[in-house]
């Protein structure tokens, strides 16, 4: 068995290997039924998530996550409607954060279903409305010049992965075209009342500028979006617009948020298939990253290393430049926390590229 095997065999899937059809739903719990959508990366699903809702007497369903703006995925929800609604509207839209694969369809989804007498409202944390709204217009931490630049500075300075990084100055708005202008914000420690139940918002960071997980006690369920995954590690990345961002602290010390839920709660995450063994994940996750982090401290310490040097140490497997990216963000971030925390010192060489190295 391998390590990663292992692992996964500590959790419990209580639904196995079933999967919702495409275009279907599968319940999971009382009121709650998980999609599942295709995407067209390496990642190649997200999970969506249906809630049976009513809100101001009128009755229907709140949405939890959207998929990429692109027509497959419209089909997708078009089946849904048409298949399990049972008849009702969708009442409101909630996105756990503004990555494209989770608001990518909100603008659609609440003009589909607002009426004169009901708007159908986006839920989304301010953070990461703005940071939404912002990066659909122009290129924000995924492509253009600047990302380019950024990467760069850390390494990345093969001419033809730079001119593609330059080249996808549109990537987030071509997933992303639009972000509903008004919306209702989601804050920790609110409790959103949904299909009689209430449902507490989780903030999390490092993933995302403000992400929010919702913890349901009554069904005892956590929606966790990709905060807490089951088979792989949550992408931490550090962005040209955030450049000395310890975003790998930030992760680690909002996973403990969710350490104080009951042991058998049933996780809900975007991707991979519904789990119980919270606890456990986190321990995972954890350790994880503490291995990874000891790997840097040994490559910087044969020789100082930019990002990407770090790459090929935390990422044994060969990488398009969609992964790229993420696996140079992520490099960076675990080059950052051992900066901050004074195990590495950072000087930039002859190249303008920084390079890390032990501070003793």
């Amino acid at each position: 068995m391998t390590a990663s095997a292992d692992l996964e065999a500590r959790l419990h899937y209580p639904l196995q290997s079933s999967l919702p059809e495409q275009g279907r739903c599968l319940p999971v719990a009382p009121g709650v039924k998980w999609i599942r959508m295709s995407l067209p990366f390496a990642l190649d699903h997200i999970n969506l998530w249906l809630l049976r809702d009513e809100i101001d007497g009128r009755a229907g369903w709140t949405v939890v996550d959207c998929c990429i703006t692109r027509d497959e995925a419209k089909a997708q929800w078009e089946s849904v409607f048409a298949h399990e609604l049972e008849g009702l509207p969708i009442l409101r839209v909630i996105v756990t954060h503004m990555h494209p694969d989770h608001i990518g369809l909100a603008h659609w989804l609440c003009e589909r279903w607002s009426t004169p007498e009901h708007e159908c409202r986006l839920w989304i944390s301010a953070t990461d409305h703005a940071t939404a709204r912002i990066a659909s217009q122009s290129t924000t931490g995924f492509g253009g010049e600047a990302a380019a630049d950024h990467f760069a500075s850390h390494g990345l300075t093969d001419p033809e992965a730079q001119a593609k990084v330059r080249a996808r100055a549109s990537y987030y708005p071509d997933l992303v075209p639009a972000v509903p202008r008004r919306y209702r914000r989601l804050i920790d420690g609110l409790r959103v009342r949904i299909g009689g139940h209430d449902w507490r918002c989780i903030s999390g960071y490092g993933h995302a500028p403000e992400h929010m997980a919702l913890h349901c006690e009554a069904l005892g369920v956590l929606i966790s979006g990709d905060m807490v995954l089951p088979r792989i590690s949550t992408n931490v990345s550090v962005y040209e617009q955030e450049p000395e961002a310890d975003s790998l602290t930030l992760f680690l010390d909002s996973l403990e948020k969710f350490r104080p839920l009951p042991a058998d709660t049933l996780v809900l995450p975007s991707h991979g298939r519904p789990f119980t063994g919270l606890h456990e994940r986190l321990d995972q996750l954890h350790q994880h990253h503490a291995d990874r982090l000891a790997e840097v401290i040994d490559a910087c310490a044969q020789k100082p290393c930019s990002g990407a040097d770090i790459v090929p140490v935390m990422f044994r497997r060969p990488l398009d430049l969609h992964q790229m990216t993420f696996a140079m963000g992520e490099a960076v971030a675990h080059l950052n926390r051992l900066w901050h925390q004074g195990a590495l010192r950072r000087e930039r060489d002859a190249q303008g590229v920084w390079r890390f190295s032990p501070s003793a």
